[in-house]
């Protein structure tokens, strides 16, 4: 028999079962609108393409599979599902759950063992973030599965929300306006990464995985750890919806109107000849320095 486990903080549930089962389809609706408007829009499948959905056991991850699935059976091009999930050895972690669940929707699925738990808890020491090389480890496990296999897609269930704290991340922790792109070519160029979810809010996934009644396996290595960077960005963005709401999706659609005369990079703006008389280049040393410029009478 499989073991349910809850959402972390369980949603009310509408009392009418008819009045669920309609709540359901009409937000069911608008993800798949609005994934089937990502996959589009960025072009993340092609016809015969094999695209591995990233399975963590979390609620963006099982909607993001569910949404595809969908898709799937009424979309313009031919592509495959595998579900792949990495079994990280953490202890306690119900191993059963997603295998069980898979089988019972028929999808083909595969649970790559390894253990990364015990690198992470080794290298990093105790009350320190351990998300990045957990999430290092579980990456390096996962593309290179992917290519041992022959998956030219890799699908991760990050969603609209995941995007712009990502975005305010760089901006407050490393001084660069760069964020999580729907679409991505891995470091060694042998992955295409695809983010399906980029579209959706991160409330319309809980609410969908609660009517849903996906199988929640929370994550407890990193879920404890209260004082990370992503979180203190998430409580500014959950503070600026409840006194604006409307702002995040103001935000994300910023994310994809970009302006680079209005900004300051001149790597991509060539901000030098613009309204420039002459060919000569200004000659930041001399500005630096405070060289004075020679006149006429200097020569004298």
């Amino acid at each position: 028999m499989s073991t349910i486990l809850p959402l972390a903080e369980p949603l009310p549930r509408a009392s009418d079962p008819r009045r669920a089962a309609h709540e359901a389809n009409k937000l069911g609706k608008r993800l798949r609108h609005q994934v089937g408007r990502a996959i589009a829009d960025f072009g993340m499948i092609e016809d015969g393409d094999r695209v591995m959905v990233c399975l963590s056991g979390g609620k963006d991850s099982y909607t993001m599979l569910d949404v595809l699935l969908q898709l799937r059976k009424k979309a313009p091009v031919d592509f495959s599902v595998t579900a792949v999930n990495l079994d990280q050895k953490q202890p306690g972690f119900p191993e059963h759950v997603l295998p069980e669940y898979l089988r019972s929707i028929g999808v083909d699925h595969h649970i790559i063992e390894q253990d990364t738990y015990s690198v992470v808890t080794r290298v990093v020491p105790e009350g320190k973030t351990m998300c990045s090389l957990c999430s290092r480890l579980r990456r390096g496990a996962l593309y290179t599965w992917a290519e041992e296999n022959g998956f030219n897609k890799i699908a991760l269930g990050h969603h609209r929300d995941d995007l712009v704290a990502t975005f305010f991340l760089n901006l407050f922790f490393h001084a660069k306006l760069s964020g999580m792109p729907p679409k991505l070519l891995s470091d060694n160029g042998r992955h295409v990464v695809i983010r399906p979810l980029a579209y959706v809010r991160e409330d319309d996934i809980a609410r969908y995985a609660g009517l849903r009644q996906f199988p929640i396996i929370p994550c407890n290595l990193c879920g404890s750890q209260e004082n990370l960077q992503r979180k203190q960005v998430k409580r500014m963005m959950d503070e600026w919806e409840r006194e604006s709401p409307g702002r995040i999706e103001t935000i994300s659609r910023a994310l994809g109107d970009i302006r680079p005369s209005q900004l300051s990079d001149g790597r991509l703006f060539d901000f030098l000849a613009l309204g420039r008389r002459g060919e000569a280049v200004p000659d930041a040393h001399a500005w630096l320095a405070g060289e004075p410029h020679a006149t006429a009478d200097d020569d004298a």
